[in-house]
């Protein structure tokens, strides 16, 4: 028969993991740690990122960000030729209206709710050499007043133009003109149509919607 120390040691072989066994498991755990910190950090990070985006969006009106096109910006320019006085984009996005008017000689004001894009417009006037006429505010377009202004630039939504024109038509001088980007407004006939398609872009004078002859 086999010697008893002999079946000892064999048993306990079976039951002994090498150590470079060991060394792999425990280095595969770390990774495994790393990995999950890793993960978990980033998904962090694209939540305090994303969550200015998204915010807005789940709002019952909003405005989402969809950039002016090249041929918009000039579109909009073209409706303020001869145009004085100041002027606001109602939801801003990355500043480009904006920062067009100032280069055009506007004192130029941007409201917006997203706070990632108001830094971003921010930087881009300062990029541009206007950061002194254009300005960028976070805020709700609905809690701001625009009675101060001369010019009002809306690139806005179906659901949230029969609000803004009851809103506008309160608050804007009979002196200002507010121009409307891809959608019109339901009720106001526009003074001057401009563009095609995606780039039509609608002038409203605020005597006209009103009713009233424009101040000489």
């Amino acid at each position: 028969g086999i010697p008893l120390e002999t079946l000892t040691e064999e048993s306990q072989s079976r039951h002994v993991l090498p150590a470079s066994f060991e060394a792999n498991s425990l280095q595969k755990s770390n990774w495994g740690f790393f990995l999950t910190g890793l993960v978990g950090g980033t998904l962090v990070a694209v939540y305090a990122v994303a969550t200015p985006f998204i915010t807005p969006a789940l709002r019952k009106v909003c405005l989402p960000f969809v950039p002016a096109t090249t041929k918009q910006i000039e579109n909009v320019v073209k409706m303020l030729r001869c145009r004085r006085g100041s002027l606001v984009d109602i939801g801003s996005g990355d500043g480009r209206i904006v920062i067009a008017a100032a280069k055009e000689g506007f004192t130029a004001v941007g409201y917006e709710l997203n706070p990632w894009l108001v830094w971003y417009s921010r930087y881009r006037a300062w990029r541009e050499g206007v950061h002194g006429s254009a300005k960028f505010y976070i805020s709700d377009l609905w809690k701001v007043t625009f009675s101060q202004y001369s010019n009002v630039v809306i690139f806005g939504v179906p659901q949230m133009m029969l609000q803004l024109e009851k809103k506008l038509e309160l608050e804007l001088d009979d002196d200002a003109r507010v121009i409307a980007c891809r959608f019109p407004f339901p009720h106001w006939t526009p003074d001057h149509v401009t563009g095609e398609g995606i780039d039509t872009v609608w002038a409203y004078d605020a005597s006209t919607f009103r009713g009233r002859e424009k101040r000489p």
